[in-house]
């Protein structure tokens, strides 16, 4: 019969402890270092913005949730080559501060490049949606539509006019083909009418097209398996957009649920569409139109 000590017991169990600590610390460490379990940070001095000439977009890229580590850099050279080859000025900053009357007058149009999570303050929020609604431009790539947003009602109602839901877990990226809805419309005039290409497919609560938007593009559910999502159904049925537009105020707001991926950046038929895609939100070319707003 084998007896065993209390002495040995307990440095079983302390064992077991610690192990389940290392466990526990390897976890949370891992989480950070994918943006979860963070404090918010909210600058509150912005940016020194250098002197710059219309046309100029402003590439935001702050996260305080989830960071897609290689989807924005990838947009970051992508819009960096689109200013180049277009003669945009292009700023970039997460610096939330930037948010404000004096300096949104310098550009054109903000890109929210995979921003997550509760980002500005108060005033920080009122000045970005007086400028939006006073003329200013908006291009929103995959995550500025998430779940991450809830803080902000009016962003995820009158900018994003959708709730997330989700993506497929299994497998999370899976190819789809994008339909194109609207192809006499400038921006998707060039993409294929039927284009098959892989990312995390978004699934929203309702499609936003009853809330005034101009759907440019669906993904049709019946090239992938949408799946659900921690016990939530994702299927949309046959309307799940996935590209959309519309006005706010004088202002224009673009939306693309695509963009997880790196490789996204590298497509040339994504990177066409978003190159249409600013001119149109900021105003950018004569070609695009002037003055109010119309989709």
């Amino acid at each position: 019969m084998i007896r065993i000590s209390r002495k040995h017991v307990i440095w079983c169990l302390a064992l077991v402890l610690l192990v389940l600590l290392v466990l526990a610390i390897h976890g949370v460490m891992r989480a950070r270092s994918m943006g979860f379990l963070r404090w918010p940070v909210f600058e509150t001095v912005p940016p020194d913005v250098p002197a710059l000439e219309h046309p100029a977009v402003l590439v935001f890229s702050k996260t305080n949730s989830f960071i897609h580590k290689e989807a924005i850099p990838a947009a970051k050279e992508l819009l960096q080559d689109l200013g180049a080859k277009r003669g945009w000025a292009v700023y970039f900053t997460d610096n939330g501060a930037v948010y404000n009357t004096g300096d949104l007058a310098r550009f054109d149009l903000t890109v929210w490049n995979n921003v997550t999570g509760d980002v500005l303050t108060p005033e920080q929020r009122d000045a970005l949606r007086t400028w939006l609604e006073q003329g200013g431009g908006f291009v929103g790539l995959h995550a500025a539509g998430d779940n991450s947003h809830e803080g902000w009602p009016w962003y995820q109602d009158q900018v994003i006019r959708a709730r997330f839901i989700g993506h497929p877990m299994d497998p999370q990226f899976q190819d789809a083909t994008v339909r194109v809805e609207q192809p006499p419309d400038p921006i998707v005039a060039e993409t294929p009418e039927a284009w098959v290409r892989r990312d995390e497919w978004y699934s929203f609560a309702t499609s936003p097209r009853p809330n005034s938007v101009t759907v440019l593009a669906t993904v049709d559910e019946s090239t992938y398996s949408p799946g659900s999502f921690f016990g939530e159904d994702l299927a949309m049925g046959a309307d799940h957009p996935i590209i959309w537009k519309h006005c706010i105020g004088e202002g224009r707001v673009f939306y693309s649920a695509m963009g997880h991926t790196k490789e996204t950046y590298q497509e040339p038929e994504y990177q066409d569409l978003l190159e249409r895609a600013m001119a149109w939100a900021g105003n950018l070319s004569k070609s695009s139109s002037t003055g109010a707003c119309a989709t």
